[in-house]
């Protein structure tokens, strides 16, 4: 570990990078044309934010609602490890009732974890939860340490290895989020930072988590691009000084719309946990869908063993009947219309093997079987498809009910209809003309 090379840049005016971030313009991607090689972990992992960063977007969950998410995340990750850790909110009453309501349970994974200031004082709210770890706010870019906390960087770092400290001597594990680290200066302060952060860790004999906060969704996956915005060299500093990827997490926000693929991308660089809320709900732009990178895990290390990605469906079914959560129809992997075609020449293609137009097997591996939804472009084909996977039998496109029903929709369309054919509306028309031939609904 090359310590001595990495000290605190002292400076008396804040660098805000204003030729990456001008504000009055677009943030700006800088390339420096400098690569750094992949460190894919041998394992690497999601943990949850939903119950902290999640709750900041929506009106609060109620213990038993968070009690019921939980368990879901329990029974997604089926005792694999894939879904780590959560984090909580320790403040309120309703806070700690959910975490007593979940510690209760018992579960391995995911650990219930902890989310503080960074005030001394709130130990005491981790440690009365019987809590091994708990997050804590290190804001890392001059931003933050200039313009909010009005402070210089020295002052800000020794106040943050107090923290740090405080929690070691308490006996609690400590995550230091490093807030807005893709607008901080990396050499000046992140590193210097990490280094005194490692050298507690080595002190006290405990782990020392640093947690990568791209606050406002900056960060960049593409390789060659300058710091403070590369994903690929915020993680490969930070290995090189000796932080265990073990130790490293990501967290994202999606204000520019790149957030699964940047946690991703600290993944293939060395950081082994991804960050991460339940279909992204999280403060303004959202974070890491979890069911995404649960998939993305997939795709990365293969199927897990014990892991329940069915699940994923039940967690999505849970949100939108119980929670109020709007899930869009085209959203990927849950939405209604993740996989459902309305191209008549697509259903056609689905009839003769769905694998044509359906990405995995979407009936096995997530409960979802494909789908058609019927416009003017569907056809006699999409029609026979969507009463066969209704009403589980089989009908032939030639059918003369299917010319029917098929007929009531291209009146539809020829009367200026834009929109698709409602499930309701298929279904009173098909029974209509099929009377008393079909099985009951299912």
């Amino acid at each position: 570990m090359a310590e001595n090379i990495h000290e605190l840049l002292q400076t008396d005016r804040p660098n805000l990078y204003r030729e990456i971030f001008p504000y009055t313009e677009f943030p700006k991607v800088m390339f420096d044309n400098e690569f750094v090689p992949y460190e894919i972990p041998g394992k690497i992992w999601i943990t949850d934010t939903t119950f902290r960063d999640g709750q900041q977007s929506r009106p609060p969950y109620t213990p038993e609602q968070i009690l019921r998410i939980y368990d879901l995340l329990h029974k997604i990750d089926g005792g694999a490890g894939l879904i780590r850790q959560c984090e909580f909110f320790l403040y309120s009453d309703r806070d700690r009732k959910a975490v007593e309501l979940c510690k209760q349970r018992g579960y391995r994974y995911p650990e219930v974890t902890g989310w503080i200031r960074a005030v001394a004082a709130d130990f005491k709210l981790v440690s009365e939860m019987g809590l091994q770890e708990t997050g804590i706010l290190t804001s890392a870019s001059d931003y933050h340490i200039f313009l909010k906390l009005r402070k210089t960087r020295d002052q800000a770092m020794n106040a943050y290895l107090d923290i740090a400290k405080a929690a070691l001597d308490a006996g609690i594990n400590p995550r230091c989020h490093l807030e807005d680290v893709t607008r901080a200066d990396y050499d000046g302060f992140v590193l210097p930072f990490s280094v005194e952060l490692m050298k507690l860790a080595k002190e006290y004999n405990k782990p020392v988590k640093i947690r990568l906060c791209d606050t406002l969704g900056f960060g960049v996956a593409w390789t060659g691009v300058a710091l403070p915005r590369s994903i690929p060299k915020l993680v490969h500093g930070l290995r090189e000084i000796g932080v265990p990827g073990e130790w490293l997490e990501w967290h994202g926000h999606n204000d520019l719309h790149k957030v699964q693929m940047n946690a991703a991308t600290a993944w293939l660089y060395g950081c082994c946990a991804a960050n991460s809320t339940v279909f992204g709900l999280g403060e303004r732009t959202g974070n890491p869908p979890l069911e995404a990178m649960v998939i993305e895990h997939a795709q990365l290390k293969g199927m897990t063993e014990g892991v329940n990605y069915a699940a994923i469906t039940e967690l999505a079914e849970y949100a939108q009947k119980e929670l109020g959560f709007n899930i869009p129809n085209n959203y990927p992997l849950v939405g209604n219309s993740f996989n459902v075609t309305a191209a008549g020449i697509h259903a056609d293609g689905l009839l003769k093997n769905e694998e044509i137009y359906n990405c995995f097997d979407t009936k096995q591996l997530l409960n979802r079987p494909v789908g058609v939804a019927i416009t003017d472009k569907s056809g006699s084909a999409g029609i026979k498809h969507w009463i066969e996977a209704r009403y589980k039998i089989e009908i032939s496109k030639h059918d003369w009910r299917v010319d029917k029903i098929k007929d009531r929709i291209d009146a539809e369309y020829s009367n200026n209809r834009v929109s698709v054919i409602s499930n309701e509306e298929m279904t009173a028309w098909v029974e209509k003309v099929f009377g008393n031939n079909l099985p009951p609904l299912r």
